[in-house]
């Protein structure tokens, strides 16, 4: 795979992240906004029929690119997009700071990143795309003025899992990448944190 850029998800780039996502978006309906929206929205949006709650999500993604918060990075191969990182300031997601097993240590800590989520279609998984797009997430949160990289991935022990239960990412990826895995001092989830500058 030849991948030519990867690029911020900006106003313009918009159609290419409905593209990427399909009519019905990533991972089901979710479009990418999970941590984005409160719990009890979420979840009132999941007791609508799925097309109801692809549309309310679609709506949040929409209406938080158009409005230039840039919420990813979309990955381009010979102009076409082709994969995806949701990587942001972490008070941009919300239910962080609402999860018991999430929940930041120090939520007044200044230049705080989070990285939530990749997608890549099917036929693009275990190509090493995940890898690139984790690389580009790290520059462009150093690039904007982060200080810290946020990640929460799973610990798949060596082994693998299935594509839809690794889509924030698995302990080995983020380690080699240089990433310090420590557990979350009230869940045990597994947090991975990068320092971006120094001090």
């Amino acid at each position: 795979m030849t991948v030519i850029s990867i690029e911020p998800a900006t106003p313009d780039r918009w159609e290419d992240l409905q593209q990427l996502f399909g009519p019905t978006g990533a991972y089901g309906h979710c479009w990418c906004v999970y941590f984005r929206r409160r719990a009890k929205d979420f979840t009132g949006s999941v007791s609508c029929s799925p097309p109801e709650r692809g549309a309310s999500n679609h709506e949040t993604l929409k209406r938080v690119t158009l409005d230039g918060k840039v919420p990813g990075l979309i990955a381009y191969e010979d102009a076409r997009p082709c994969g995806w990182v949701s990587v942001a300031p972490r008070e941009d997601f919300i239910r962080l700071s609402r999860s018991r097993s999430l929940r930041p240590v120090d939520p007044n800590e200044p230049g705080v990143w989070s990285l939530v989520c990749f997608w890549l279609p099917p036929r693009r998984r275990r190509k090493g795309m995940g890898s690139r797009l984790l690389i580009a997430a790290i520059d462009h949160a150093r690039a904007c003025g982060g200080r810290v990289l946020e990640a929460y991935p799973i610990d798949t022990a060596g082994g693998r899992a299935p594509s839809a239960e690794v889509y924030t990412g698995t302990v080995r990826m983020f380690q080699k990448a240089g990433f310090t895995c420590t557990a979350h001092p009230v869940s045990g989830r597994p947090i991975a944190r990068l320092a971006l500058k120094e001090g």
